[in-house]
């Protein structure tokens, strides 16, 4: 891409990556004090930045969350059978994974159930058949490679399992992530749910509770569940991600949880600012860019360091929320839509900011579309781009017009077994009928690229090491932030409002 300075507009971006990365911020954690000195920085931007006051006090709109802590210490599992109990470790070989709803004690069979998927769209059902009423369910992420990964996201998220659970009258839930995916490692998964988990201190009317006992098991142990049950680890791992049927049976011995939970409340803030629209009409509408400014606070130590200071997830993405507002304000732009600047709390403990505030906005008019930043991954070059949620409605074909304008190509989701879709905020507009696409910077199969994500996953993604000492490609950042304040307007510009297509699944939602 050519036209402005890239390099001082990489500067520019990465001031504010600095100052919510920085250690002061102190990982940004919902709800504690880091986390409000950086809101209080986006609201400051905001308002240099020519952005009215959208939330419900000046640009904050509060959240209520409740608060589950688990004490490690005090918790255990075994497993039980014939010849008597064996100890699970805690962090080696599973976690404990708290609610609102998680009981003290409980002792349970258990059943593999595959990936517990029910997707009554395209009759298939993991659970159809089985007996799990008062059982415990051991599932794995992703699905058959024969279903469309956003459907298959959509079905994975925690309410569509907890429902799908609950109603096959389920006790609980043992979640094992696919090892032949990049993802976030064992020890990390472990360890961060050590951390405070929350929930909205209200959940509506059609939420389904979580389940009384929720556990995350390492997939490297999971011959330790299999154990006298007939079949193995490596049996059931090779049809992972396969249109081949995966086979479902009871295992030969049961779950036994004693769990404490410390349960407390706090307060926390989305960041909403807003530029109004000039259009009589239409300045009612709104188009939302969207960021998660929370990340994972203060948790366990990694090679000494103990902040996990969020740089890439997602102080990346907030300061390019902030970038836009400012080269607008520059400019003197004047869309049509109003621009909704959405920087939101919770992501990190389950998209509960953007829940909250799609329920609840605090603007008065229709929200159109949401164009979402999470992670976008600015290693290497801006090239192309990847997009979820790329063909389920008309804002695909236009930012494939604007990429290819540009000179990047524009794809999917490489990895849909990864189900981003539903793992960051864009999620919950999808849910409540908005069109909406997250960005990031994309990568061939194979590629540099690809490994400098992996890489990132493996060493950095949920670490401190996270944090401002990393490799970053600025002026690949400052690209994607001009192109993504560019489509913003042309969203806000058009005289038809984004629309999902005919044959969209999530189409549904806007009914």
């Amino acid at each position: 891409m050519t036209g402005p300075d890239w390099p001082a507009r990489g500067r520019s971006w990465w001031s504010h990556v600095q100052a919510l990365a920085d250690d002061s911020m102190e990982g940004r954690g919902t709800g504690t004090g880091g986390y409000r000195r950086a809101a209080e920085y986006v609201g400051q931007q905001f308002r240099a930045a020519g952005l009215e006051p959208a939330g419900t006090d000046g640009f904050l709109q509060s959240v209520g969350f409740q608060v589950s802590q688990l004490d490690e210490s005090a918790s255990s599992l075994s497993l039980v059978g014939p010849t008597g109990s064996e100890p699970i470790r805690l962090r080696e070989d599973a976690q404990i994974a708290v609610t609102s709803e998680t009981v003290p004690d409980l002792e349970a069979e258990a059943a593999f159930v595959g990936y517990a998927l029910e997707i009554p769209e395209y009759e298939y059902s993991d659970l159809a058949g089985l007996d799990l009423n008062g059982k415990i369910a051991v599932f794995f992420i992703g699905g058959p490679s024969n279903l469309p990964g956003p459907v298959k996201a959509h079905y994975q998220s925690l309410s569509e399992r907890h429902r799908a659970l609950r109603r096959a009258g389920a006790a609980g839930g043992i979640l094992l992530s696919n090892p032949k995916v990049p993802d976030l490692p064992w020890p990390r998964v472990a360890t961060g749910l050590l951390l405070p988990r929350m929930e909205l201190a209200e959940y509506g009317p059609d939420e389904p509770r979580p389940m009384p006992l929720s556990l995350a098991w390492n997939p490297a142990r999971f011959d330790l569940l299999l154990a006298g049950s007939g079949h193995t680890a490596a049996e059931i791992l090779n049809l992972l991600g396969r249109s081949d049927p995966i086979p479902r049976f009871p295992l030969a011995r049961r779950i036994r949880a004693h769990v404490q939970v410390q349960r407390t409340t706090v307060q926390c803030a989305n960041v909403v600012g807003v530029l109004p629209g000039s259009d009589p009409t239409l300045r009612h509408e709104y188009v939302v860019g969207s960021a998660h400014l929370d990340h994972l606070g203060i948790g366990e130590p990694i090679d000494g360091d103990r902040i996990y200071s969020g740089a890439m997830d997602n102080a990346s993405g907030v300061a390019t929320l902030i970038e836009i507002a400012h080269q607008l304000h520059a400019a003197g732009a004047r869309p049509k839509r109003s621009l909704v600047f959405l920087a939101v709390t919770g992501e990190e403990k389950g998209l509960l900011g953007s829940a909250y505030f799609a329920k609840h906005p605090s603007l008065r008019g229709s929200i159109v579309a949401d164009l979402n930043m999470d992670m976008f991954m600015p290693l290497f070059p801006l090239k192309s781009l990847e997009v979820q949620g790329l063909d389920e409605s008309t804002l695909g074909p236009e930012i494939r017009a604007l990429g290819r304008a540009a000179g990047l190509g524009v794809h999917a989701d490489p990895m849909p077994d990864r189900v981003l879709f539903i793992r960051s905020d864009q999620y919950n507009f999808v849910k409540s009928g908005v069109p909406s696409l997250m960005l990031s910077l994309g990568y061939e199969t194979g590629s540099p690229e690809e490994e400098a994500v992996n890489t990132f996953l493996r060493d950095r993604y949920h670490s401190p090491a996270d944090d401002l000492d990393q490799p970053v490609d600025r002026e690949a950042a400052a690209q994607f932030t001009e192109l993504l304040g560019r489509f913003l307007l042309q969203v806000a510009d058009d005289p038809q409002r984004p629309r999902w297509n005919p044959d969209s699944f999530f189409r549904k939602f806007s009914a």
